[in-house]
Parts: structure tokens; sequence; C-alpha cells
């Protein structure tokens, strides 16, 4: 009988052993929703097009999923290798380089796969600009998956606990073997402990998810003193970024335009009647000319006499975009040197009316995007300095230069 029970113990160590592997697969490969909000979001929705394409419908665009799979972790030697859809999407996305993923799995990408299947977060309403998803949303069939057989886990575990004690009392009642009536589980040293420790794993997880968030804004979107559609301006009558915007070409900072620059164009523009409908987030419509009344207010503009009255104050914008002290940030290195788009890092600004922060501007999120972005070294006085990689290029030994290359990814370039 002893033999047998060091057998059945044996047993049941191996199925807790592989139960909870099985979870720990499950935990990184199914929860499809946590992948694509950790690892996609930044770049991608899933019904509309901004820094990358709508991920609806993806597998159909592609004749092969193994090189989805390759796309995902490499894009760069997917592009080499002259795969068609994988060359017309870098060439349709202005040749910018996809961040790589090396790290995820076949079945962690098969799970972000089936969350877009299920059409992942529910579509913003008309005129409104996407906001994060609610906690409380749709979970994704692969999370159901996974919640259900972590319960079928749990209930096997329990069943299987009572009856290694009640084979273990036949035993030594059969030994002659005195033995004392089962603890309850509440009672049990070992169950508690064992929960103590998984209650403190998950606590420690969901402080540590929780801690890594703290002083990130992503999908920030505050209502500001004047309803400023940068759909209207960038986008409808074409103006360009820096007109506003000159700072982010000349200095660190791209700066808040001043009331003048505004003025420059609503001297002769009083009101609104030929542009699209605007929408407030809560999808309310808005009064363009009102808007535009506001302004004078603020400019101290009488727009009867077309004079200034002298009464003027400050526009007090609420800042979206804020990088911590301790962050050094300089927009004309990365806009004139290193001739980098704005939607880069604010998403497509040209199609939202209230503005939001577009990515979560994390240390991993940019240190991602230096290991994978080119640098532009021809015609670009800016890296003529760097003679070897100039060679390297030009005798065929390289075929491009990373930011990573040039000492994007030290430490001190930006934090001192």
């Amino acid at each position: 009988m002893n033999h047998k029970r060091k057998i059945f113990q044996t047993l049941y160590s191996v199925f807790i052993l592989t139960a909870f592997l099985s979870i720990s697969e499950l935990v990184s490969a199914q929860d499809g929703k946590a992948l694509f909000n950790q690892k996609c979001a930044s770049c991608h929705a899933i019904d509309k097009q901004l820094v990358g394409p709508a991920l609806k419908g993806v597998e159909d665009r592609w004749d092969d999923k193994k090189m989805i799979y390759e796309w995902v972790r490499n894009s760069a030697a997917v592009i080499k290798k002259g795969y068609p859809r994988a060359v017309e999407v870098y060439g349709q996305f202005n040749k910018i380089q996809m961040t790589a993923f090396p790290e995820l799995k076949d079945a962690d990408i098969d799970a972000i796969l089936g969350y877009i299947a299920t059409g992942g977060a529910k579509a913003a309403a008309p005129g409104a600009a996407p906001v994060a998803e609610q906690s409380a949303g749709k979970e994704s069939d692969s999370n159901m998956l996974y919640g259900i057989l972590t319960l079928i886990l749990a209930v096997i575990t329990l069943i299987l606990l009572q009856v290694n004690s009640n084979l273990r009392k036949m035993s030594d009642e059969s030994q002659g073997v005195a033995s004392a009536e089962p603890i309850p589980f509440y009672r049990n040293k070992a169950y508690i402990a064992i929960f103590a420790i998984l209650l403190f794993l998950g606590a420690g997880y969901f402080l540590f998810q929780s801690a890594q968030g703290l002083g990130r804004s992503k999908n920030y979107q505050p209502e500001q003193p004047i309803f400023y559609s940068h759909k209207v301006h960038a986008g409808v009558n074409q103006i360009s970024c820096l007109y506003c915007h000159g700072g982010a070409q000349e200095s660190k900072h791209a700066n808040i335009p001043s009331v003048n620059i505004c003025m420059n164009c609503h001297m002769g523009i009083n009101e609104y009647a030929k542009g699209p409908k605007l929408y407030r987030e809560d999808g309310s419509e808005v009064d363009g000319t009102a808007e535009i009344q506001k302004l004078y207010k603020y400019a101290g503009w009488d727009p009867s006499t077309k004079k200034y009255t002298g009464d003027a104050k400050a526009i007090e914008w609420t800042r979206i975009h804020n990088l911590p002290d301790h962050v050094y940030f300089n927009h004309s290195q990365h806009v004139t040197a290193g001739k980098q788009q704005c939607q880069t890092c604010h998403g497509e600004i040209q199609k939202m009316d209230e503005v939001y922060q577009f990515a979560d501007l994390s240390m991993g999120w940019c240190v991602n995007c230096h290991r994978t972005t080119k640098v532009q070294f021809t015609e670009n006085k800016f890296y003529s300095i760097y003679e070897k990689f100039h060679e390297d290029l030009k005798n065929k030994k390289l075929d491009s230069v990373t930011v990573e290359k040039i000492g994007g990814t030290e430490c001190q370039k930006c934090h001192y």
C-alpha cells in the first residue's frame, strides 16, 4: 500500500505542476486583449488607421500566416526578403519601420489575432476621438477560455486533494495505524501557506502593473478653453504643424502658439460656415463660430471695428503631453535631425478634433522606436561625422543605420 501511495503522490505532484504551468502559459499566451493593448495599441487600432494600418481582417490580407509571425517579430527581415505584402505596407506608410517584438511566441500572436477577430474594443461614437477602453468591457474569447480552464483546474485540484486524503486514511486503517480526523482546509497550515503565497504574488503582480502606469497619460483628453480642431486646421485646411509649433523644428519644446498666431488668420475669418461638423468627445455638436468669438475675447479684438481693445488675456490651455523632469527630450533633434513626422509620437493629429495623448511615451516605447527607426544619413549634415557608417553603407556592409547604432539607447542620451 505504501508503494501505491508513493506512485499516487508522484502522479499528483506531476498533475499540480502541469496545472500551474498550464495556467502560466494561458496567462502569457491567451490574454490577447492585454497583449494587444501592451504591444499594438500605440500604433494600431482594429477598425481605423493610426500610425499603422487598421488590423481588422489582417489575416485575410496575408497569404501565409507564418509570414505574419515573422513580420511581428522582425519586419525588417521580411521586407528584405521581398515578401510582396510586407513591401506594400512598408511603402504605404512612408517606410516607417514597425517595432520588432522578438519575444512574442506563435501562441501570443495567435491570441492577439483572436482578439482582433472578435472586434476588440467598442467603436467610438461618430465625431469622437478614440478613448481608453473601459475595464468593464466585453472580454475576448481567449480570456473566457482562460477563465473556464482555470476554474476546471481548480475544481480538479480540490477533488484530488480530497481523494489523496481519503486514500491516506484508508491506507492507515488497513495497516492498523490510528489516523486523526482530517483537518478542515481553512485550518490546514499547508493550504493557508499556499493561499498566502498566491495572494502575495497576485497582489504584487497587480501592484507592479499599476506602478508601471504611474505618471503616464495615454488617451488623456482634457477639455480646452477653446475648442480647437486639428482636423479642420491641419487636416482640411492643410496648415503645416510648424506654422503654429515652430519650436518643434528649432528648439527643445514645440511651443504652444500665441494668440497672435491665431489672429493672423482669424482677423479675416470670423465665422465657421463651410467646414465639417464639429463634435466634442461626448458627441455634442460644437458651434465653430462661437468658439472663434471666444478667441476674440482672449485676444481683445473687436470684430465690428476690427481693432484691438487692449483688454487681452492669456488662453489657459491644458497641457496634454508631459514627460518626467528626469527625462530629456528635444523636438528639434527628432524633427530636424531625425526627420520624424509629428504623427510618429502624436498619432494622426490631422484627424483629431479634440487632441488626446496617442502614445504612452514610456521608456520602453521610446527605446523600441530607437531600435527600429532608420536614420536618414544621406543629405543630412547632422550625421556627417559618422564616417565609418557612411563607408559601410557605401561598401554595402550595411543596408541601413538605426538610432540604436549611433547611441540612441544609451542611458545618458535621455538621462543626465
